[in-house]
């Protein structure tokens, strides 16, 4: 049986929080859909060895980018998931770092390639996939799409009993106003993970605090600049949720300069800690 979500804000972590130590798997998408396993195998631990990793660190709930799976057979599947159970660790969402439903071209092969994960997303027992709304310029047309897109999709994910999420991420929703333009189109049928580390700018907090209460999930990205991460920055973006009255998970995201990925982690974590509940 899967571990079930612990209530209230809870503190997750994110498989590209450790993706060196995975080796740094290489990325892909539907332009060729095939797994480059031979970028494979080659880390300090392997993707079913990382829950045991996150419960090390006192984490009990995590986010896994499609990329850093070397298999998508369902023994594989199937082995993972048990992995995950074995640790007691809750994966929250798959996070589907490719494709482009709003493009001209490629939008429908793109839509499908992003379909083929929900049964993925299912057989792990995860509770959430999060896609990209769009990488097109945010015109009334490609807004229009991206809804219709994640409409279709969201009903097929219900349908495995996995939740849709998107991301303020890319062009398409490179701003507050147009969140909040698409997700009145989609009305609750998709959900929100803010993330922190994406916008940037003389508006970015008033840009964030626009689109917190919208938040299901949040990627607490801090920035690191010489071994430390910006904590008045951190705190700030932080602070936002809390006001907004966030409940969902708090998903550590590292990719500092340094390759001691759990110090990096525990930082961020010492921060995080005063918000959740």
């Amino acid at each position: 049986m899967t571990t079930p979500p612990p209530a209230g804000t809870r503190l997750s972590v994110s498989s590209w929080s450790l993706h060196r130590a995975l080796g740094n798997p290489a990325f892909y998408g539907p332009e060729q859909d095939q797994i480059p396993l031979g970028s494979h195998g080659r880390g300090r631990i392997t993707l079913l060895e990382l829950p045991a990793e996150a419960a090390a660190l006192g984490i009990s709930t995590l986010e896994i980018c499609h990329f850093h799976l070397p298999s998508r057979e369902p023994a594989y599947l199937a082995e993972l998931r048990a992995a995950l159970d074995a640790a007691g660790v809750q994966l929250f969402s798959l996070l589907v770092d490719a494709g482009d439903v709003t493009d001209p071209v490629y939008g429908q092969r793109d839509l499908a390639w992003m379909r083929g994960w929900v049964p993925v997303a299912a057989a792990l027992g995860a509770e959430r996939m999060r896609v990209i709304a769009g990488k097109a310029e945010p015109l009334d047309e490609a807004v229009a799409l991206s809804a219709v897109s994640l409409e279709a999709l969201a009903r097929e994910a219900n349908a495995s009993g996995v939740r849709l999420m998107t991301e303020n991420w890319f062009r398409l929703l490179g701003r507050p106003e147009i969140v909040h333009t698409l997700f009145d189109r989609l009305d609750g049928q998709v959900g929100l993970c803010l993330d922190f580390g994406n916008w940037s700018g003389p508006t970015k907090y008033d840009d964030l605090a626009q689109i917190a209460p919208l938040a299901e999930s949040c990627h607490a990205k801090a920035h690191f600049g010489a071994g430390a991460p910006d904590a008045a920055d951190y705190r700030r973006c932080l602070d936002i949720t809390r006001a907004a009255g966030f409940r969902g998970p708090y998903t550590l995201i590292y990719d500092g300069p340094s390759d001691d990925e759990p110090a990096g982690l525990t930082l961020e974590r010492e921060l995080v800690a005063p918000y959740l509940r």
